[in-house]
């Protein structure tokens, strides 16, 4: 399994995060290999769980959105890390990071617009985990340069 990124990896990862619809043929000519070179590195960075190619979606200019931090005080540390396995596996979830400071772990969701679905994360999901002692939610009104890879729950509102 990849463990670091090469100079052409980052090369690779860097134009496809400039612009994530260019084509294969294209970034390996702005990279100067061959289009089976760029497919197969991007094919191990994938398989190696280094990379995700998905649509980001601006929560700011898409409707029906609502992003959340949610701040978890846990009651044992001996349990960070079963937690935040356990909470990283919940529907809603963008990310979550054990943290230093007021909270030992934080969480960004992505709810409908409709608050009963940040509760319904805050009343049934996170119940689910147990382990927790205190947390505090704070709805995000407005951002810059946050783009969303939303998870399944919330996309179901976006099939046909």
């Amino acid at each position: 399994m990849k463990k670091s990124f090469d100079t052409h990896d980052k090369h690779l990862v860097a134009a496809l995060t400039r612009d994530g619809q260019m084509s294969v043929g294209k970034v390996a000519d702005r990279l100067g290999v061959t289009a089976p070179t760029v497919r197969s590195r991007l094919k191990n960075l994938v398989k190696a769980g280094a990379v995700r190619v998905a649509a980001l979606v601006n929560p700011m200019k898409a409707s029906g959105l609502t992003v959340a931090l949610v701040g978890m005080s846990l009651q044992s540390h001996k349990m960070l890390d079963e937690k935040l396995e356990q909470i990283s596996r919940l529907p809603r979830v963008n990310w979550c990071a054990v943290v230093t400071g007021r909270y030992d772990i934080i969480v960004e969701i992505t709810c409908t617009e409709d608050m009963g679905d940040l509760y319904d994360f805050l009343d049934k999901d996170l119940s689910q985990v147990g382990g927790i002692n205190s947390s505090e939610s704070f709805v995000v009104m407005k951002s810059k340069r946050k783009w969303l890879y939303l998870p399944e729950v919330v996309t179901r509102g976006f099939e046909q």
